[in-house]
């Protein structure tokens, strides 16, 4: 009888749990399919990356503040959210066909700062590259323009040409000589992260315009070779090679920084030491700041905390491509896919490295949650 009467009261209890799910994911679907569910879920995402970006460099920073009156540090990328925003508010208000016909001219601004940065009015990190250009305590770093520029460009030449595409003229020029030519001015900075990092823009685009897989494994090969090439040629960039195919190589060399970040993450576990307690940024682990912020993320809020930013940039993986998937604008979403693959693939390259699954080029780092200063590559 007892029996009998238990049976009846798991079975509604099942469906109505059963009943709760559905409604949920009901729910849920029918937010996803308003017209601005998506902008609402892609700016959820950079604001909470933003303000993990603020948190984490400020606990980051707080060893140099400390001996200083002022949060410098912190403030630097606290400015450059802002000016983001503002950004934000003004592109918000700008014709997306003006964007389109600027693109040309945004792409030789970009072009023109990349020679620019080249000569004395540029300035580096250890000096010996230019990547960077000064004013006052605010610095500004060409490749980043160019980057959107190549989207914005590249994205216009292929949707012009689409239906020559199927040609291969017409599919690589001039979309990529171009992107040569700026590779080569990146280069001679030299910073062989950003010219990956622009690469990838390359590579979304021809990827999203349906170029043929062959093509891509052609690229590919010449890319590893020239990134292999270029690192037996630089002493520096050899050595960290050596490093990743053998970590304890040179621990207090070159292996250095790749050792200190994953003691960093694994002093983290699943919780992490707390906000503020990681040892790392004490002198272990220099430019903690910016290049392996994500190490510190890893030590400070534990392996919860790191499956969350990882979780924030798949979702704006997801967002972005949804974007790009659900436009009837063929340029929009060949720039909304490109833009995503870009910030997305340096995030992956990033984290990547700072866990040692690829070889450190440093440059590359976590986008949204870094000081926003020069970058010391050596």
């Amino acid at each position: 009888m007892t029996a009998s009467v238990e049976r009846p009261a798991r079975s509604s209890r099942r469906k109505a749990k059963g009943g709760l799910l559905a409604g949920v994911r009901q729910g849920l679907t029918a937010w996803l399919s308003r017209p601005l569910a998506s902008f609402h879920l892609l700016l959820a995402v950079f604001g909470l990356l933003a303000v993990i970006g603020l948190v984490m460099v400020l606990s980051a920073s707080a060893v140099q503040d400390a001996q200083k009156t002022t949060l410098s540090s912190f403030g630097k990328p606290m400015l450059l959210d802002s000016l983001g925003l503002i950004g934000f508010y003004l592109g918000l208000r700008v014709p997306l066909r003006w964007l389109r016909q600027f693109s040309p001219t945004l792409l030789l601004i970009a072009g023109g700062l990349l020679a620019l940065v080249l000569t004395p009015l540029g300035s580096g990190a250890n000096g010996r590259d230019h990547s960077w250009f000064t004013l006052g305590s605010l610095s500004f770093q060409p490749v980043e323009l160019a980057k959107v520029a190549l989207a914005l460009w590249g994205a216009h030449v292929l949707v012009t040409k689409r239906a020559l595409l199927s040609q291969y003229r017409h599919l690589l020029v001039p979309l990529v000589p171009v992107s040569m030519v700026l590779f080569a001015l990146i280069m001679l900075q030299p910073d062989l992260g950003s010219t990956v990092s622009l690469g990838i823009v390359l590579l979304a685009l021809l990827w999203y315009v349906g170029a043929p897989a062959r093509l891509f494994a052609v690229v590919l090969t010449s890319a590893t070779a020239a990134v292999i090439v270029s690192s037996i040629g630089s002493g520096y960039r050899s050595d960290r090679l050596t490093v990743f195919l053998n970590p304890g190589s040179d621990p207090l060399g070159a292996g250095q920084q790749p050792l200190q970040a994953l003691y960093a993450l694994a002093d983290g576990g699943l919780f992490g030491r707390g906000l503020g307690q990681g040892a790392a940024k004490f002198d272990y682990l220099s430019n903690v700041q910016n290049d392996f912020i994500f190490a510190l993320i890893g030590e400070e809020l534990g392996f919860i905390g790191a499956i969350v930013v990882l979780g924030l940039f798949a979702m704006l993986a997801v967002v972005g491509l949804r974007i790009a998937a659900r436009n009837t604008d063929p340029w929009i979403r060949l720039v909304a896919a490109a833009l995503t693959a870009w910030v997305v693939g340096q995030a992956a390259i990033n984290v990547g490295y700072v866990i040692g699954l690829l070889s450190g080029s440093r440059g590359i780092t976590l986008p949204l949650i870094w000081a926003g200063r020069h970058v010391n590559r050596e």
